[in-house]
């Protein structure tokens, strides 16, 4: 095999290839999967905290009034105003992935969960690197590029 050859072919290897089939994807496309992957967990934990329409569940009540504690310079202290926040949370759990999925005010909805991630971070501060750190890094993500052209609110921009 010549020099010119094994040059040609290193550049036009199956790494080669692979690279160039995905840098043809549109950005659009992951960020449309990053939308619904960080909306999922979000949205199925919000499903959980209501019994009806804005009847908080007994079970959230529970958490939030006698079981989460957020850990901050190795203390604990409960949460301010837990029914209040346990409702905030339930809202913002389901309004914030469905803004997300439609990709209406797609940065505004991100910034929204990675706030509360920092919260959950607080709560649960095992859980940062199998469910915290790739939701942080999925909201940022999104927050800094926006929805992409396959959003509602590009849609909106358009018109």
């Amino acid at each position: 095999m010549t020099a010119i050859h094994q040059t040609s072919t290193a550049r036009h290897g199956p790494l080669a290839r692979a690279g160039w089939l995905l840098a043809a994807i549109p950005p659009s496309i992951p960020l449309l999967a990053l939308r619904v992957a960080l909306a999922v967990p979000f949205f199925k934990s919000g499903l959980t905290k209501w019994d009806g329409f804005l009847q908080l569940s007994g079970g959230a009540q529970f958490l939030f009034t006698q079981e989460f504690r957020l850990h901050i310079l190795g203390q604990q202290f409960a949460y301010p105003f837990p029914i209040a926040m346990a409702y905030a949370a339930g809202i913002a759990e389901i309004v914030l992935p469905a803004l997300l999925v439609l990709g209406l005010g797609t940065r505004l909805a991100a910034l929204g969960l990675l706030a509360m991630t920092a919260i959950i971070q607080l709560t649960v501060p095992e859980g940062w690197a199998n469910f915290h750190l790739p939701w942080a890094a999925m909201a940022l993500t999104l927050a800094v590029f926006g929805g992409g052209a396959l959003s509602a609110g590009r849609l909106f921009d358009r018109r």
